[in-house]
C-alpha cells in the first residue's frame, strides 16, 4: 500500500473511532432516562411547579406524580424537565418529554400541534393585591391603577379591554418580579390565573391576598404527543381516581395553604375526558 493510501486509511480509522465515541456518549446520555418517564413542568411558579433546592413542589408536581404512579413509575422514575410556555409544543413534538403539566390551558390552537388529557383543574383569571388593600374587589376597580402581568401574557390586556380601559399596564419577565413590584407599591395588583396567584400569595407569608373573583375559565390539561389516545385514556383514568379518593383535594389544599383559595365549584373538580 502506498503512503497516500496508508494515510487515507489512518484518517478513515480515526474518523470512525471518533464517530463511535460520539455514538457511545449519546447512548450513555439516553441510558440515564431509559425506563423513566419525562415530565415537563414550570420551575418558577410557586404552588404549581417550583424547583426548590433540587426538589420539585407544587400542585402540577403532585398531579404528575400521581399519574406517573398509576402508569407504573415511582417518584424516582420521574425525570423533571423545565417547560417554558413558548417551548411546550416543541418539547412534545420532538419527544423531549412524555407529558407536560405546566399551567397548560387546553385551546383549539394548541390542539392542532399536540394532544391533551384532562382537564385536571379549571382555573380562572383573578387579581392579587396587598393584604391591607380592600379597594380593589374586582377588575372593574382597576381604572387609574397599575396592573402587572408577565411579558407575553394576554391577561392584563383582557382586563383593559373588558373591564378597565384606564388601567396602566406594566410587564415583568416573571410573576416573582410582579409580586415584588406589588410588595413595594410600584403596582396595585397582579393578574393571571387564580391558582398561580394563590401560590404567590402562599409564598408571601400573608403579605398578599387573592381577591377571589375569577372572571375567565382556563382548563388546564396534560399535554401529550399528538394523537396518543391510549395514553390520554390512562391519564384520564388516573385523574378520575385522584379526584374520587380525595388526593386531588389534599394536593390542592397543601399547595395553596393559608390563601383561602377554592377553585370555582361550578367547574371543579373537572371530568377528565379530553383526548380519548
Amino acid at each position: 500500500m502506498g503512503q497516500p493510501l496508508k494515510r487515507l486509511a489512518r484518517n478513515l480509522t480515526a474518523i470512525l473511532c471518533a464517530l463511535g465515541c460520539l455514538i457511545s456518549l449519546a447512548a450513555c446520555g439516553s441510558d440515564k432516562e431509559a425506563g423513566k418517564i419525562r415530565v415537563g413542568i414550570k420551575f418558577d411558579q410557586p404552588g404549581l411547579g417550583f424547583k426548590k433546592a433540587g426538589t420539585y413542589v407544587g400542585f402540577d408536581v403532585d398531579v404528575a406524580t400521581y399519574i406517573a404512579d398509576k402508569l407504573g413509575y415511582s417518584p424516582d422514575d420521574i425525570v423533571w424537565k423545565e417547560a417554558p410556555s413558548k417551548q411546550r409544543e416543541a418539547m412534545l413534538q420532538n419527544g423531549d418529554v412524555d407529558m407536560i403539566l405546566a399551567s397548560y390551558s387546553i385551546t383549539d390552537e394548541r390542539k392542532r400541534a399536540v394532544s391533551f388529557a384532562g382537564p385536571y383543574i379549571v382555573a380562572g383569571q383573578d387579581l392579587l393585591v396587598r393584604k391591607e388593600d380592600h379597594h380593589i374587589r374586582g377588575p372593574e376597580d382597576l381604572n387609574g391603577k397599575r396592573l402587572c402581568s408577565v411579558t407575553g401574557s394576554t391577561s392584563a390586556v383582557t382586563v383593559k379591554k373588558r373591564f378597565a380601559k384606564e388601567v396602566q399596564l406594566m410587564e415583568q419577565p416573571g410573576y416573582a418580579e410582579c409580586a415584588t413590584a406589588l410588595f413595594s407599591g410600584i403596582v396595585d395588583a397582579v393578574t393571571t390565573d387564580d391558582i398561580i396567584l394563590a401560590g404567590l400569595a402562599s409564598a408571601s407569608r400573608g403579605r398578599l391576598r387573592l381577591v377571589g373573583k375569577p372572571f375567565t375559565q382556563e382548563y388546564y390539561g396534560v399535554g401529550i404527543k399528538k394523537g396518543n389516545t391510549k395514553l390520554a385514556h390512562k391519564i384520564n383514568a388516573a385523574l378520575a381516581d385522584m379526584e374520587a379518593n380525595g388526593s386531588w383535594q389534599r394536593a390542592l389544599e397543601n399547595n395553596t395553604r393559608g390563601t383561602h383559595y377554592k377553585p370555582d365549584p361550578r367547574y371543579n373538580p373537572p371530568k377528565p375526558k379530553e383526548g380519548e
